[in-house]
């Protein structure tokens, strides 16, 4: 994002007037979530700043990183300060935009199962790893992106985790969430979703989002 976030986390930045974290607020307390962990690193003391202990009704707690921790390390790091850390958990990419409604994403999460990821679809998978799952929904696995230029079903950034999942990240702070830990995991379903979704990474998409999300 070079310049565009020099100064301001991708989570502050502006679409139609609202934030991304305004965005992603809205949909978390729909489904009556009313604390919210923030895994921070860059520009960690801007959001605090800017955002707060409170805001919306929602209560804000930060897991600040000291180090870079990598996908999977936030995540783990980040659910040391979830106050009811024996239910399962919502985990929002920072800069994802998608039209599903959390509520029934929840619906086919099953209490003995590790876990449901958001399979979005995209018109042009090409720059995306897709997902390979069975009739049944269940995840057999990710593959590399391929270079293709169809549609497909992609990780869309948000999960819904059950805890025992904690029992396959490794001792290690620094780990990927999605090669040191998804290959592990033995019972992980796809909430399969064709609703507008984007991930604001890149200036295009953020151009995108900015003309046409509502």
């Amino acid at each position: 994002m070079g310049e565009i976030t020099k100064t301001i986390p991708k989570i502050l930045l502006d679409i139609k007037g609202k934030t991304v974290l305004d965005w992603q607020l809205e949909k978390l307390k729909k489904i009556g979530i009313t604390e919210v962990v923030m895994a921070a690193g860059h520009l960690a003391e801007v959001l605090h700043k800017e955002i707060g202990l409170h805001k919306d009704g929602v209560d804000i707690i930060y897991a600040i990183e000291q180090e870079r921790l990598g996908t999977g390390g936030a995540i783990k790091h980040a659910w040391e300060y979830v106050s009811k850390a024996e239910e399962p958990v919502v985990i929002l990419n920072g800069d994802i935009f998608s039209a599903i409604d959390l509520g029934e994403m929840i619906k086919f999460l099953s209490s003995t199962s590790d876990g449901i990821i958001l399979g979005a679809k995209v018109e042009d998978a090409a720059s995306y790893g897709t997902l390979d799952y069975d009739e049944n929904y269940y995840l057999k696995q990710f593959k590399e992106k391929e270079g293709l230029h169809q549609s497909g079903y992609i990780n869309g950034g948000i999960y819904i985790f059950n805890p025992q999942v904690k029992k396959y990240f490794p001792e290690q702070k620094s780990f990927s969430i999605e090669y040191d830990v998804f290959p592990n995991m033995k019972d992980l379903y796809v909430y399969e979703s064709d609703k507008p979704w984007v991930d604001i990474g890149v200036p295009e998409r953020l151009a995108w989002a900015r003309e046409n999300w509502e």
